[in-house]
C-alpha cells in the first residue's frame, strides 16, 4: 500500500470556512488550535493565526513556531525567496497594522502568517495569496500586497 501524501497547503486547505464564534461562544475547532500550547488562550476571541499554522504542522509532524506571534515563523524551517515560493509547505509571513512597520529582523512586533497559494499581478501591483486562519475570523484565501511580505519559510526540503 502507497504511503498517503498530503501537503500542509493541502491540509490548510480543509479548514477553509471555519470561523470564530459569535460572541461570548467560541468554535471548538478554533479551541482546538489555541490549546496546543497550555499558554496560549482559552477563547477564539484572539489574533490565531500563528494558532491556525502551528496546528496544521503539528498535525502533519512538521517544524512550527510553537508561538502565537506571527513573526515566530521568520525563525521556522528554511528562507525562501519570493521567487522560488510554492504551494505545499511555504509559509508566508507578512507586515500587519498602519504605518511605518519594522522589518523582518523585529520578531515582537505585529504581523500575519499563512500558507503560501500563489502570487499574481493586479492593477494595483503584484500580490501574494496566502491560506491563513484569523483572516476576516476565518480560515480563507486573502491577497496581501507583494510589499507587506516580511519572509516566506519552506517547512519542508
Amino acid at each position: 500500500m502507497k504511503p498517503i501524501e498530503i501537503t500542509a497547503f493541502d491540509l490548510a486547505h480543509r479548514f477553509l470556512g471555519i470561523e470564530e464564534a459569535a460572541g461570548a461562544a467560541n468554535n471548538p475547532a478554533v479551541l482546538a488550535m489555541l490549546r496546543l500550547d497550555n499558554s496560549w488562550p482559552a477563547g477564539d476571541d484572539v489574533a490565531w493565526c500563528s494558532a491556525f499554522a502551528n496546528y496544521v504542522a503539528w498535525l502533519l509532524d512538521l517544524p512550527r513556531s510553537k508561538s502565537l506571534a506571527a513573526r515566530s515563523w521568520l525563525k521556522v524551517g528554511a528562507a525562501i525567496d519570493i521567487a522560488a515560493a510554492e504551494v505545499g509547505f511555504d509559509v508566508v509571513v507578512l507586515k500587519r497594522g498602519g504605518g511605518n512597520q519594522p522589518g523582518p529582523e523585529v520578531l515582537n512586533a505585529q504581523g500575519h502568517v499563512g500558507f503560501f497559494a500563489g502570487r499574481s499581478r493586479k492593477p494595483t501591483g503584484d500580490v501574494v495569496s496566502v491560506l491563513g486562519g484569523n483572516q476576516g475570523d476565518a480560515v480563507t484565501v486573502a491577497t496581501f500586497p507583494v510589499g507587506q511580505v516580511l519572509g516566506i519559510r519552506r517547512l519542508r526540503a
